[in-house]
């Protein structure tokens, strides 16, 4: 890998020597002093106006950029769908130009917001962004239920998200949050989520085999406006849910408001069965759980902005988040001989209430420069989070017959956690030759936990504590990162551009725990270094191949270090693990994108070696108890295609197609002999669209995930199809919607286990076919397009 940076560099340098100087011509292009994204700019000789010659387009602070061979008077065109299109005579010359102001076009504006719908996928650079309001059969719940129908993402039967079959790193509006628990977030707060498969120098090393950046919703548009939603709907339980933004912008002001909420119930069955081959007296264990779950999830969002000029800007955003889950679960357990004679049984009843408050701000700086590509921003955010999960359990002794025998035995345990993540972050972006641009910035993060952890059992009509089990953990951990990025490119035009970036990440760790009994003390300090590199070639405007090479670690979660143990089920408990070690990853992708005028194709080969990988591993105790806890094994090495598709046929119908085909091998010999595995997975999704008529829209989802590779076995395949109808009402400002999720009922779940100790085969459906009915108004706003939010919940 150290040859291959080598000859990468090289084959860069060797090129840039060459290259000839060219005239670099900039500018902004505005709408009252906000840019504006996604405008076209032409150039053409002034002695032939009807030849284009140059194109670019604005990205997202309104800026653009061309590469001149030669000095010349040229006619500039800027336009853009819902604006007045500008034309201007220029001379290459004059290097920066002055910024341009677009006006809204009224008429068009009106005829766009009513007839058309943003893009399900836009590509972008370094991955691709989807649009959750363009998603009409799939925006649930949550933000995971989202994940679950976004291509190349799967979520396994517990919310688990990966991504090439590795957990990504999450982001929200681009910042570390303990919002990242994608449960946490409405799906009506979201505007859309960007895949970055590519991360450069400047994201978290922690990007392991990529990020998610959920972008929540936030209105520009001047003057007062907002939106509504609500919606209800059923499946074995009812589910209602509701949303609302409101907004008020001036030249200098922006002030928003957001409310969501959700509620839903859902029933669940579980059924295992485990096979002990070393317990000829626990040799059998049968069990049978039904769990009732009632979910209660709001979110308040509050974000103020002001631009005292057109060079400073600042940005303040506040969200509160509300979590309250209540689950009633039965769990009936049988333990049988090996010549299936009956030992003993019991029924364990459990009420569970938890409640989460998470408090989130971000402040954040930018500053404008006369120079559009030399950039500065700082950001200093904080995500406090306060949880509380009280159980009481009554556990019931059965007779062979299944009837109760005995007393009942109580139990009762609290897991309190106070935890937050700050960050302080500094970029600063500055050209450094004709065609280079150096990027540099810093970024400290903290980190902390403190878990109250208690366990008591009921003896002669008193709780007494569980001395053994009881204690509280607290973890802290110091991130301080600084990184260096170079991207430059050769050509004249799109066709022949080659782009290259060159970057190099300093991550400082420090990081210690302890429990009060000292029973569990550790800390670690390391210096690590990760460098990236991208190359890409455009063929013309709408072909480019792309190479990428990054160093990558994964740092446990600090739910995987939180050493309690989960006794709600004793016989298959779970915990943390204070003693695991980062994983470091080596990450190189190829690429290839085209598109042509009605389809697009996006296909990538990637490869990914990891050391020290952290996966769930299952521990047998030796008493019939098997313990589930998060382990480093060895190694793993995952190569594969990951392709997406789309293409529109007429006006009635278009479609996006996603495929990932990976081989996945892991190596976890260094815990057992029977930890090595070695499987071909896939995963698939089809979106289909279809404009039944100039108001109306019918989605149709299909989803499979194929039997997923674990350290000791093997997930089921899960597979769907989820309906969604939508219609347009009065002129446009209402909108109706109709869900109908998992039409067919085949949503279910499990994994098999196969170890030298023991077999085990778990299964579980739950109430997964809902229906649900929406109704969305706006005034006065370009969000109509963006709220019709068709909430639901895909539980497992």
């Amino acid at each position: 890998m150290k040859k291959f940076l080598i000859i990468i560099i090289l084959f860069v340098t060797s090129i840039t020597s060459f290259a000839q100087k060219n005239i670099s011509l900039s500018g902004r292009i505005l709408d009252k002093q906000q840019p504006v994204e996604f405008a076209n700019v032409t150039l053409s000789k002034m002695i032939d106006t009807t030849k284009v010659l140059y194109f670019a387009v604005t990205d997202s602070l309104g800026k653009y950029h061309f590469q001149l061979p030669e000095q010349g008077d040229f006619l500039m065109k800027i336009s853009l769908i819902g604006y007045l299109s500008q034309s201007k005579k220029i001379n290459s010359s004059v290097v920066n130009l002055t910024d341009i102001q677009l006006f809204t076009d009224t008429k068009l504006l009106n005829e766009v917001v009513v007839t058309t719908q943003k893009k399900l996928i836009e590509k972008t650079n370094e991955g691709f962004v989807v649009n959750a309001a363009a998603n009409i059969a799939q925006i649930g719940g949550t933000a995971t239920d989202l994940l679950k129908s976004t291509p190349t993402i799967a979520v396994d039967a517990d919310g688990a998200i990966t991504l090439r079959g590795k957990t990504p790193l999450i982001l929200i509006n681009g910042r570390n949050s303990k919002l990242a628990n994608a449960d946490q977030i409405p799906a009506s707060s979201i505007e859309s989520i960007e895949v970055i498969n590519n991360a450069s120098a400047k994201y978290d090393a922690n990007a392991q085999s990529g990020i998610i950046n959920i972008k929540l919703k936030k209105n520009n548009q001047s003057g007062t406006n907002g939106a509504i939603v609500v919606g209800a709907g059923f499946g074995a339980r009812g589910r209602a849910s509701s949303s609302l933004i409101l907004n008020h912008k001036t030249e200098k002001w922006n002030i928003g408001l957001g409310y969501d909420n959700r509620f839903a119930g859902r029933i669940k069955n579980i059924t295992s069965q485990r096979t002990n081959f070393n317990l000829p007296d626990t040799y059998l264990i049968n069990q049978n759980r039904k769990d009732e779950r009632m979910e209660r999830l709001q979110n308040l969002k509050l974000n103020l902005d002001f631009s005292p000029n057109e060079k400073n800007s600042f940005a303040f955003e506040a969200i509160g988040n509300f979590k309250a889950q209540d689950n009633d679960e039965d769990l009936v357990s049988i333990i049988q001989k090996s010549n299936n004679g009956f030992v003993s049984g019991n029924d364990r009843h459990s009420w569970e209430y938890q409640k989460a408050k998470v408090g989130e701000f971000a402040l954040n700086y930018t500053r404008k420069f006369d120079n559009p590509q030399k950039t500065f921003s700082a950001n200093i955010t904080t995500s406090l989070e306060k949880s509380n999960e009280n159980t009481d359990i009554v556990t019931q002794n059965l007779a062979e017959s299944l009837a109760l025998a005995g007393s009942p035995f109580l139990q009762r345990t609290h897991n309190n956690e106070d935890s937050n993540i700050s960050n302080i972050i500094i970029d600063y972006g500055v050209p450094l030759t004709t065609n280079g641009i150096l990027e540099t910035g810093y970024k400290a993060t903290f980190r902390n936990i403190t878990t109250d952890y208690e366990a008591a059992d009921k003896k002669d009509n008193v709780y007494v504590i569980n001395t053994a089990t009881t204690n509280i953990f607290k973890f802290n951990e110091q991130i301080h990162a600084f990184y260096a990025l170079f991207h430059s490119y050769i050509g004249n035009s799109e066709a022949g551009k080659l782009k290259y970036e060159l970057g190099l990440r300093m991550e400082n760790v420090n990081n210690n725990g302890e429990t009060t009994n000292k029973s569990t003390q550790f800390s670690n300090q390391y210096l690590k270094f990760f460098p990236t590199a991208n190359i890409s070639y455009a063929i013309n405007a709408s072909e480019f191949w792309k190479l990428s090479y990054a160093k990558r670690i994964n740092r446990p979660e600090l739910d995987e270090l939180n050493p309690f143990v989960d006794i709600t089920d004793v016989l298959n408990p779970h915990s943390g693990n204070p003693f695991l070690k980062p994983e470091i990853i080596q990450a190189l992708e190829m690429g290839y994108n085209k598109e042509w005028d009605n389809t697009t194709l996006s296909t990538n080969l990637f490869y990914r070696h990891s050391e020290n990988t952290i996966r769930a591993y299952l521990q047998s105790m030796g008493n019939g108890v098997v313990l589930r806890l998060p382990v480093n094994i060895g190694t793993a090495n995952s190569y594969g295609l990951e392709n997406i598709f789309t293409t529109k046929i007429g006006q009635f119908y278009d479609l996006n197609a996603s495929l990932t085909l990976f081989q996945q091998e892991l190596n976890g010999s260094n815990i057992a002999t029977d930890v090595v595995q070695s499987s071909f997975n896939w995963f698939g999704k089809l979106i289909n669209n279809f404009n039944v008529s100039k108001r109306g829209k019918l989605q149709i989802i299909g989803n499979y995930n194929s039997a997923q590779t674990t350290p000791q076995g093997r997930l089921i395949p899960l597979y769907n199809v989820d309906l969604g109808f939508q219609q347009k009402l009065g002129k446009g400002n209402a909108r109706l919607g109709l869900v109908l999720v998992d039409v067919f009922n085949t949503l279910q779940s499990g994994t098999n286990v196969y170890s030298t100790d023991f077999n085990s085969v778990r299964n579980q459906k739950a109430d997964t076919r809902a229906i649900m009915i929406t109704y969305a108004y706006s005034f006065k706003s370009l969000l109509k397009d963006k709220l019709m939010e068709n909430k639901f919940s895909k539980e497992f």
